[in-house]
């Protein structure tokens, strides 16, 4: 039956065709609401702010001049409420007029009751009367879609079970007003939606996956809230996308009280960070705090140190250790300065350790010494308002300055006043000082711990380390804090961000199959680390790969255990048997992987050397037939890529080349096994493995 013979189609082109004129009249009345009302409001505010009249003369005119100021700032508020408001519906419908929804499901809510029809999409959006035309996918109700339940299924809302009966779950392929397919699917391996998706070739951005999330992945996107949340995922599990769903997911739940800067997102590399930028964006949601871990050292000033990824967990405990001993020496101390003027002296900051020295060295002495400080400042600063030279330079101020600094012209009556005055202006002088206290400049972390541990420098997380013995935490404001890639973490980075973001709950997702580099945590040590801070932890598997074909996963899952092999699985149709292949003259391997190259495929080709040294020897190898990619560089969307396996891990490519799948490179050792795993699950459709000289043993066997 063709789709113009088939009634199903026609009813549900007419609907969409229907809601379509609805979102573009909303979308219409918006916009010229908002043109009426800014022009409108401009003028308002015009009209009001010349009413406005500055007189600072005397205590009644101050108190009028003060309220006609607070009375047009509380306008520009609502003003700024009602713009505010309209101009997240706009967006939101600016959202679906490119797809207005992706699935129906049809519900029978109590039995008995005529059923209802539930069109979902990537946003909500109700008519003038507040009844539902499309609703968010991460509404309640939604989750009967995600569930993959024909009859009895259930959501939650508010904490509360509400059990409905499934009749119809449809999914819609729409481009803006067309309806190009509809599907009527069970389960998930009929998701027609999904197996659609698959097919595709790589994109140079990662790309949502909000109209095919499948069951194992709803359940990490809509899990409770909890201190951490740890899932470990095979290869094209979806990991990434996952874990950027569920950032979407809480900043819908959380709307009225969280804001995407409380949301920290640690990601391996900056090659990863821009692949991934545009997912959020897509959905109508910010970008949360994306930092890679040297980024992170960096920003909290241990930038210049070694990062510490031999640094080990027993070093972090022993300074803990030591530091209930510890009693600071002066030259654990240096002057409070500002601007390269000294404001505190080194003798004045040792008396205030001094007269807490009673407490042991932590949170709460920390806390009682920076009081002592910015008390002691403050007397140095009323001493440096009193001096004439600066009363001075304050009074010249041009009209402008003084409005700047003081909301208002100066006009003192008197000594009292000017002094007033004066310590505003000191105030706003010196301000950064109080900061430089609370940052603990006045403690020399590098001397400190090098005497606590007998050594002879600190790396940045025993540096970082250090400075959280001192104030118990890091960030006050995160409230969730995500890691990728969490198996490349050792166990002391892992105790670090644990303990700076410990009021923050934790989303950690990897794949221990994917541990690239020696010395890293394994899944249980990261259980423990957390479960010492937060309390518990919830674990969550991801066993289902949607990246390879079933061909390229059963030989990257080839490389396992016998047992996890049988829980492991590919929804992806049959596709290209890998290409194995090992040459004993240099001459016949080069032609062979020029050939792979030349040969390339739709897509993006990647080459995923295991070293960066590999890496530099096969550019000179292969010229410009392939573009380098160290990590500084965003992924074009198709051509050829040369780069390291530290950068190419957690992408996606439509053809991979290992080209150095010798024993040399890859003996048989967990570590190698692991990172010729981590190198084949880069391939989505095709992949080809060289090796120069004996093939290496975990693939000789096959």
């Amino acid at each position: 039956m063709s789709e113009h013979d088939d009634p199903i189609f026609q009813a549900e082109q007419a609907h969409l065709s229907e809601l379509y004129a609805q979102l573009l009249k909303i979308r219409d009345d918006i916009s010229q609401d908002l043109e009426t009302n800014h022009a409108g409001a401009k003028q308002d505010l015009i009209d009001m702010s010349e009413e406005v009249r500055l007189d600072f003369g005397g205590a009644d005119e101050t108190i009028e001049t003060l309220a006609a100021i607070e009375t047009l700032n509380s306008i520009i508020d609502a003003y700024n409420q009602y713009h505010d408001f309209n101009v997240d519906k706009l967006r939101r419908v600016m959202l679906l007029l490119m797809q207005p929804y992706f699935a129906k499901v049809t519900l029978e809510m109590r039995p008995g009751r005529p059923p209802r029809d539930v069109y979902i999409g990537a946003a909500g959006m109700t008519d003038e009367r507040s009844r539902p035309l499309v609703v968010d996918w991460r509404s309640p109700v939604a989750e009967t879609y995600y569930n993959q339940e024909m009859g009895p299924t259930s959501y939650q809302v508010d904490g509360k079970t509400r059990t409905v009966n499934l009749k119809l779950r449809r999914q819609f392929d729409i481009v803006r007003d067309q309806l190009n397919m509809y599907f009527d699917t069970t389960i998930a391996i009929q998701d027609s939606l999904l197996l659609s998706a698959l097919k595709k070739h790589h994109t140079e951005k990662l790309q949502a996956i909000t109209a095919t999330i499948q069951r194992e992945q709803n359940e990490v996107v809509r899990h409770a809230d909890v201190p951490v949340l740890l899932v470990n995922g095979i290869a094209g599990s979806g990991k990434t996308s996952v874990l950027l769903q569920r950032i979407a997911y809480l900043l819908y739940q959380e709307r009225k009280t969280l804001d995407p800067s409380q949301v920290w997102l640690f990601t391996p590399n900056d090659v990863f960070e821009s692949y991934i930028d545009t997912v959020l964006p897509s959905m109508g949601e910010s970008n949360p705090q994306t930092v890679t871990w040297r980024a992170f050292v960096s920003e909290q000033g241990a930038g210049e140190r070694d990062l510490g990824l031999s640094t080990s967990p027993e070093t972090l405990r022993r300074m803990d250790e030591a530091a209930r001993e510890l009693v600071l020496e002066s030259e654990d101390l240096r002057e409070v300065k500002f601007a390269g003027e000294t404001l505190l002296k080194a003798s004045q900051v040792a008396s205030a350790v001094e007269k807490f020295s009673e407490f042991d060295v932590g949170p709460r002495f920390t806390a009682l010494v920076k009081e002592e400080l910015h008390s002691r400042l403050n007397r140095r600063l009323g001493q440096i308002a009193r001096n004439d030279e600066l009363q001075e330079e304050m009074l010249s101020l041009d009209v402008e300055r003084q409005y700047e600094i003081f909301g208002e012209t100066l006009a003192p009556d008197n000594d009292d006043e000017t002094a007033a005055y004066a310590r505003r202006y000191v105030d706003y002088l010196y301000a950064g000082t109080h900061d430089e206290i609370e940052r603990l400049v006045w403690l020399r972390f590098d001397r400190i711990g090098m005497r606590l541990l007998g050594q002879s420098a600190l790396s940045a997380v025993e540096w970082l380390y250090l400075r959280l013995i001192f104030t118990g935490i890091g960030s006050r404001d995160a409230r969730f804090v995500m890691v990728d890639e969490v198996q490349d973490y050792t166990e002391a980075q892992l105790m670090v961000l644990a303990r700076y973001f410990s009021r923050a709950h934790f989303l950690l997702l990897g794949d221990e199959h994917q541990a690239i580099y020696e010395g890293t945590a394994t899944f249980a040590q990261i259980a423990d680390i957390f479960r010492a801070t937060h309390g518990s932890v919830d674990e969550c598997r991801l066993l289902t790969s949607y990246r390879s074909s079933p061909e390229i996963t059963a030989l990257f899952t080839g490389l396992l255990d016998k047992r996890e092999q049988l829980r492991l699985t590919s929804v992806q149709r049959a596709g290209v048997e890998p290409v194995v292949r090992s040459f004993d003259e240099k001459d016949a391997y080069l032609a062979a992987l020029r050939e792979a190259v030349a040969e390339g495929g739709e897509g993006l080709t990647a080459i995923v050397a295991e070293s960066d040294a590999r890496v530099s020897w096969l550019s000179k190898q292969l010229g410009d037939a392939a573009q380098v990619v160290r990590g500084d560089k965003n992924l074009p969307a198709e051509g050829v890529v040369l780069l390291p396996l530290r950068v190419a891990k957690g992408l996606e490519f439509d053809h991979v080349i290992v080209p150095d799948a010798q024993a040399e490179v890859y003996p048989d050792t967990p570590l190698s096994r692991r990172r010729l795993y981590t190198a084949i699950s880069r391939a989505m459709h095709r992949v080809t493995v060289l090796a120069q000289g004996p093939l290496t043993p975990l693939l000789a066997a096959r």
